[in-house]
């Protein structure tokens, strides 16, 4: 994205890469003068997307932990305005141990915080110099949260109110919400990038041609990103939750009750999945007449959307095991899921025909096996040992209505919903050898 600012606006930036972890830098970066290729390979609007961008916007990378001090000095840059970070969802966290700003902290909020603290004595409070901070960590509220950490350690370290002042009033930390699969390092395809590209790159990387990065913060970031001149696909909001909804209910949630259908019809990847017919009139189905109706985001953007995941469900370049994606989907069902149920039949007075059809697979899928082979279940012990003791009885009525009562596993009864549990029943195939 930077780079396309770049190349398209007069923003003229350039990042600097902070490697929290560790105490050594890849050597790949000083040898590469600091570039690399994002491999941009997919489907978009159907057609297969097979290219490749060099990225030059990066001028150097650093360590705190080899270097502490030039660390903070990069705080003293006038110029600095952006910090955004990926520490994944484990990333933003506060650590009591890490007592003092004078030795590296071990946490990316404790880094931060430092850092943060070095600008503000620097230029002495000037509210001109705070920074706006973009974390793309994977959880709700990830500003809001990281903000919080960064409060801690002020706290623990004893640090003049006047900073505590100038966080709130200089420094913005936004809310984000980020969407592209970034599958990583193309080692089978390198040879053949390299033919094209006449470039050896250690350090490229794959990613779809879709992406989506909505930013809850000031609006002149719009000014930044200038999107219908740049193309770049980052939405700036006023309120994060519809877009968080609408990737849970329709990505993740058509994911994960693809799994169970198309597992126990012999498939293996989503790929697969989306190439059978049957199964894509299913998936198709589910999405446009049972999620998106219970949603309260404009019909027309959840609509594109939707095609948009499904060119993303299509990619022959991501294979995307079915079973991967199975790893805890009890609980994926009644996050991703289950809500939208309750809501249509909140909505319309009906169960919704598909999602009920996922729901009774996947307790099928949970007897863990299917047509005489095993299936790999990856759950929470207590949710394999609930299931192997309730496909025990023999009584398919009785076996369901045990599933279908573990309020530990849905939060309710769901036999209490009028026809839930024979709707289950009749979307049942038991399959025999």
């Amino acid at each position: 994205m930077i780079d396309i600012l770049n190349e398209k606006t007069d923003f003229d930036g350039s990042i600097h890469i902070i490697q929290s972890h560790g105490k050594s830098i890849p050597e790949d970066y000083g040898k590469q003068n600091y570039n690399y290729h994002v491999l941009i390979r997919g489907l978009q609007n159907g057609n297969i997307i097979d290219g490749y961008k060099l990225i030059t916007s990066i001028s150097r990378v650093s360590n705190p932990n080899l270097d502490y001090a030039f660390f903070l000095d990069l705080a003293k840059n006038p110029e600095l305005k952006y910090v955004i970070s990926n520490t994944t969802e484990a990333g933003i966290v506060f650590d009591k141990n890490d007592r003092s700003p004078d030795f590296v902290p071990v946490t990316f909020p404790g880094k931060l915080a430092a850092l943060l603290y070095s600008r503000h004595v620097f230029f002495e409070g000037d509210e001109t110099k705070g920074l706006v901070i973009l974390p793309c960590e994977l959880i709700e509220n990830n500003g809001k949260k990281l903000k919080e950490c960064v409060i801690q350690y002020a706290v623990l370290w004893d640090l003049p109110t006047s900073f505590l002042t100038w966080l709130d009033t200089a420094c913005t930390f936004c809310n984000t919400l980020v969407d592209r699969i970034v599958p990583g390092f193309p080692k089978e395809n390198m040879e053949e990038f390299e033919k094209k590209s006449g470039f050896r790159d250690q350090l490229a990387v794959v990613a779809e041609p879709y992406h989506f990065w909505a930013i809850e913060g000031p609006k002149d970031l719009e000014d930044i990103f200038q999107t219908e001149k740049t193309g770049l696909n980052v939405a700036i909001v006023g309120d994060l939750q519809p877009f968080r909804l609408r990737k849970v209910r329709i990505l993740n949630g058509a994911h994960t009750v693809m799994v169970p259908v198309g597992y126990l019809k012999g498939f293996r990847t989503v790929g697969e999945v989306m190439e059978d017919p049957e199964l894509l009139k299913f998936v198709e189905e589910t999405i446009f007449q049972e999620i998106i109706p219970t949603l309260d985001l404009d019909k027309a953007e959840l609509d594109a959307y939707a095609k948009d995941i499904l060119d993303r469900f299509r990619n022959p370049f991501i294979r995307h095991e079915l079973i991967s994606i199975s790893l805890n989907s009890i609980s994926k069902f009644r996050v991703r899921v289950l809500p939208t149920i309750l809501e249509y039949h909140s909505r319309t007075g009906e169960l919704p025909k598909n999602l009920l059809r996922s729901f009774a697979d996947l307790i099928r899928f949970y007897k863990g096996e299917n047509r005489g082979e095993s299936i790999p279940l990856k759950d929470e012990p207590f949710v394999l040992e609930f299931f192997e003791k309730a496909w025990k009885n023999e009584n398919l009525d009785e076996t369901v209505e045990t599933v279908l009562s573990n309020v530990s596993l849905w939060g309710m009864d769901l036999n209490q919903i009028e026809g839930f549990k024979s709707k289950i029943i009749s979307s049942f195939e038991i399959k025999t050898e």
